[in-house]
């Protein structure tokens, strides 16, 4: 039973902070689910509500995608009294991974921007791109230059 007054999900965005697109699609993900609908036909949402969407948003924080969430909330809606957390740690597990090789990537990314800072800054003549075959062209041709 809820102890609070029904909220819309205009409200519910702003308590959350949590766009109304968004809270739409966790509510089509079952994530939260509506009290029904208002006179004016608005969604009804109560704090049971502020609490799904502020675990939503703590395993989206640490890098769970939606469709990992929908598996551990469909997990734990079949087995209410199972364990969640072994299929937690693993998503969480996977999240790491995730970030660990974007890591690695950023770092490769960085080397690359560094080493090519180096030889910019070394060589005045260094020419980024390679030769130009325009440029090539042109002085074959014995054209002025642009």
């Amino acid at each position: 039973m809820s102890r609070t007054k029904p909220m819309t999900i205009g409200q519910l965005a702003r308590q959350t902070a949590v766009p109304i697109k968004v809270l739409r699609e966790y509510e089509r993900r079952g994530f939260i689910y509506t009290l029904g609908r208002s006179e004016s036909n608005y969604r009804l949402f109560d704090e049971e509500a502020l609490w799904c969407v502020h675990v939503v948003q703590r395993l989206r924080s640490l890098g769970l995608t939606l469709k990992e969430i929908q598996e551990i909330t469909t997990a734990y809606l079949k087995h209410p009294d199972g364990p969640v957390g072994p299929q937690l740690k693993h998503k969480v597990d996977r999240a790491l991974a995730r970030v660990e090789a974007r890591l690695a990537d950023l770092q490769a990314l960085r080397q690359r921007i560094l080493d090519f800072q180096t030889r910019l800054s070394a060589q005045t003549d260094f020419d980024p791109f390679g030769p130009d075959p325009r440029r090539a062209a042109t002085r074959e041709q014995g054209l002025p230059k642009e």
